[in-house]
């Protein structure tokens, strides 16, 4: 697989300003699909860029999934270390709004396998 156009940090931060309210403000409406997409698309790729590799897959559904961190390659089935979460906690995770450790501990992200942990050296990637 070819490798993506690298993310431009300005598209990257002004994606996250358009949904950043909600992000504070759960009880606002989502933001528009779209917007929510390019904000989690954009954000997975930046760490998929930052942290390059194929030993953890990072799961954000139903927009993206990446491998990223350097490591023992995964080609085929479930990967042994994966980080999953929902769109809203990945954005208040990649924005510094919620620590790692704590989304983990408080059931917004699983995290399988012993290097999917090594995500959180990673984040935050903006903060806004």
């Amino acid at each position: 697989m070819a490798p993506s156009k690298p993310v431009d940090p300005a598209e990257l931060r002004a994606s996250l300003q358009a949904v950043s309210a909600w992000l504070d403000d759960p009880d606002l409406p989502e933001p528009p699909r779209a917007d929510l997409a390019a904000a989690v698309r954009l954000s997975a790729r930046t760490i998929e860029q930052t942290a390059p590799g194929s030993s953890v897959e990072v799961r954000v559904p139903p927009f993206v999934a990446v491998q990223c961190i350097v490591g023992p390659r995964h080609t085929r089935g479930t990967p042994p270390n994966v980080v999953e979460c929902d769109p809203r906690t990945w954005l208040l995770l990649v924005t510094g709004r919620v620590a790692f450790h704590d989304a983990v501990r408080g059931a917004g992200v699983t995290a399988s396998g012993g290097r999917a942990g090594e995500v959180a050296h990673w984040l935050p990637l903006v903060r806004i």
